[in-house]
């Protein structure tokens, strides 16, 4: 049973929403963030670049924290953000540039059902940024960014935001990167019911994108709890917001690899290794795309190859052991190319896109890269499979739409 709950977000108003709505921090270039900051004062990024007012780079820290904190209120102060008065579901709807479509629910989710395993992961975390993430939420008091997480499609609950995207959406924006974002609020209690009824009856729902922000979220109820005498269970800590999409309407890209070196083989002992794992067709110039599990492509000295998997040569023990980036992993990247760590060797780096092998060629043509592999993107049956199994993906293993903007909706513990 899924705890799926409304709650009062706060939001900025209709006029400014599209000024307010960011991005994630990280994903802004240092000219980018400076121009948004110079020219726009109604963006969230003012709230989380706090130090801007004062010429002054912050990292984090309790002092950054309650700037940050400072910077909400002003906002609150100032109107530009409100608070509705009713708990509500927030339907949201997101068509991006590609032409693809994302409707879902904004909600309330339960720290307990991340705790029991109701809500589950296929990606390890990393501690310290747990530990991080979870101060800063303790300080500042608000989270402003949903987990993406996905449940099994249903009818009914499809049936009922279809019905209410019929009506004029609160919001309408358009960002830059021409992805049009929608917002409907839905507080009506007979179909809240009907919708947390739904909920109730699915036994298991999973993260998409948001790991970090799951762990943090329920590391703080955890410390708020222990903190609060007369708790009783249904105080907001206890809750994170979310967005809720069906599984039919994730798209998952794959991470493509790229690698400095051959850890110190030449090109033809290289090649002759990986025949012992795969069977290897040279496709020249080609921009060859594998089009299924366990093919590869990879390029390397300005020709591209495919690579089949000897499935013979290799066994498949988990769920784990099928997926294509675990396979990439324990058949090349660790044995031949002497990388373990995926997270931290500066050898390797990934990226995704539609056009991503004209990226691949061009980072290995100009020497910044020597050798890069292509994959195919893995499903939504595997990443289930994964967390089911109790085990996590090898890290970049997708790259998941839709994101989401920050700043849209507000959650308040």
């Amino acid at each position: 049973m899924a705890k799926v709950i409304p709650f009062k977000a706060v939001r900025p108003t209709r006029d400014k929403v599209s000024l307010v709505a960011s991005r994630s921090y990280q994903s802004y270039t240092q000219a980018e963030l400076e121009a948004r900051l110079d020219y726009n004062p109604f963006s969230f990024l003012h709230v989380v670049n706090p130090g801007y007012r004062y010429n002054k780079a912050m990292y984090s820290g309790i002092e950054r924290y309650n700037l940050v904190k400072n910077r909400y209120l002003e906002f609150k102060e100032d109107s530009v953000f409100i608070q509705d008065e009713q708990p509500s579901y927030y339907i949201y709807k997101i068509v991006n540039r590609d032409g693809y479509s994302f409707s879902g629910i904004i909600a309330a989710t339960s720290s307990e059902d991340y705790e029991k395993d109701v809500i589950k992961k296929h990606e390890d975390t990393i501690e310290y940024r747990e530990h991080i993430f979870k101060d800063y939420l303790k300080v500042v008091g608000f989270n402003a960014e949903p987990v993406l997480l996905t449940y099994p499609d249903n009818t009914i609950i499809d049936t009922i935001i279809a019905n209410i995207q019929q009506d004029r959406a609160e919001f309408e924006f358009t960002t830059t990167y021409r992805d049009t974002h929608y917002l409907w609020i839905l507080n009506d209690k007979e179909i809240i019911k009907r919708i947390q009824n739904e909920f109730d009856a699915i036994e298991t729902i999973y993260i998409a994108d948001g790991h970090h922000r799951s762990a943090s979220s329920y590391l703080l109820s955890k410390d708020l709890k222990s903190e609060n005498k007369s708790h009783i269970g249904n105080e907001p800590y206890n809750y994170f917001m979310s967005y809720l999409i069906p599984e039919s309407h994730l798209k998952i890209h794959e991470y493509n690899r790229l690698v400095k070196d051959l850890n110190g083989l030449s090109k033809e002992t290289f090649l002759i290794k990986l025949d012992t794992m795969f069977r290897i067709e040279n496709r020249g110039n080609e921009l060859y795309k594998p089009n299924k599990k366990h093919h590869f492509s990879m390029y390397l000295d300005g020709e591209f190859y495919s690579l089949y998997l000897r499935k013979s040569a290799y066994l498949f023990k988990t769920s784990l052991d099928a997926l294509d980036t675990q396979i990439l992993y324990k058949t090349i990247l660790e044995p031949l190319l002497g990388i373990t760590d995926l997270r931290n060797d500066t050898r390797i780096d990934y990226s995704f896109g539609k056009n991503d092998l004209v990226t691949i060629k061009s980072k290995i043509d100009t020497g910044e890269f020597t050798v890069g592999f292509g994959l195919v993107p893995i499903t939504i049956n595997e990443i289930k499979a994964i967390a089911n199994d109790g085990l996590t993906m090898p890290p970049k293993s997708t790259y998941i739409e839709p994101k989401l903007r920050s700043g849209v909706t507000i959650y308040e513990f």
